[in-house]
């Protein structure tokens, strides 16, 4: 069953598994533009019945949370000091899941704490975001000046949303739904995974890592999964046909499938 809580004016997401097992919690992360809620009706449901106690925050500014009036003024520490606060509410370190800026953020939480592990999906990568957008600018103009009009908190259309996030077949409903619940982003945050903050590789604690990343996205592209990936001493797992959201693609069941398979070989 999904419930709400508030910790300390951030809200999470939380749905356990029927009986209380020695499997870790799982804390996941969203993106950029989104909210806890982008892992309530899909990866959330499945891991909890598969036992795993799941989490999800939205943060500061975002979903439910306090601070949507001040979000452009939010940064990357900010956010890492939300994950800290949620993850001292569990009292017990979790595996991190994050999505895009959520992967992000994971990365530098691990530059403060060590965690279970740590699986970075469509991750922004620790050499920040300028290689994804100038891709982004050069593959696909029009989408890019899109998406910056959204970060100046201007409305969109599903047409954008469909062309940003997802290259398989899209439920409409779903499509109409994610876009009433899309927001403006922290441009500061923006600022620092494209420059002003990026991970200290140097710092990072070093759990067990997954990879994931999606063949046709357009936002975090394959090739910098793979810098990611390298970057770690990883191999990185690629889903074909799908775009950005992988949380909502058709195949979505099949990241559920590579998470709960990565997470069986860390329990303690």
């Amino acid at each position: 069953m999904l419930k709400t809580h508030l910790v300390d004016g951030i809200e999470v997401f939380s749905c356990l598994p029927g009986r209380k097992n020695d499997k870790p919690p799982l804390l996941f992360v969203h993106g950029a533009f989104a909210g806890g809620w982008m892992w309530t009706e899909t990866i959330m449901p499945t891991l909890a019945r598969a036992g795993y106690p799941c989490y999800a925050l939205s943060l500061r500014g975002h979903g439910g949370s306090a601070g949507r009036e001040e979000i452009n003024w939010h940064s990357v520490a900010d956010y890492v000091d939300d994950v800290k606060a949620v993850v001292d509410w569990l009292a017990a370190s979790p595996v991190l899941i994050g999505h895009s800026m959520g992967g992000f953020i994971v990365q530098k939480y691990l530059e403060h704490r060590p965690a279970a592990g740590a699986a970075l999906i469509c991750s922004v990568p620790p050499q920040g975001l300028i290689a994804s957008q100038f891709h982004l600018l050069f593959s696909k103009p029009h989408l890019f000046l899109e998406l910056n009009r959204i970060l100046s908190g201007e409305y969109t259309d599903t047409d954008t949303l469909r062309e940003a996030l997802f290259a398989g077949e899209v439920d409409e409903a779903m499509l109409g739904a994610w876009l009433t619940r899309m927001q403006n982003e922290s441009q500061r945050a923006i600022l620092d995974m494209t420059m002003f903050n990026l991970p200290n590789l140097f710092a990072m604690h070093r759990p067990p890592m997954l990879i994931l990343g999606a063949e046709e996205d357009v936002l975090v592209p394959a090739f910098l999964v793979q810098t990611t990936a390298h970057t770690y001493g990883q191999k990185a797992h690629i889903f074909r046909h799908m775009g950005h959201a992988v949380t909502h693609e058709k195949e979505w069941p099949l990241v559920a499938a590579a998470l709960q398979d990565w997470l069986e070989d860390i329990r303690p």
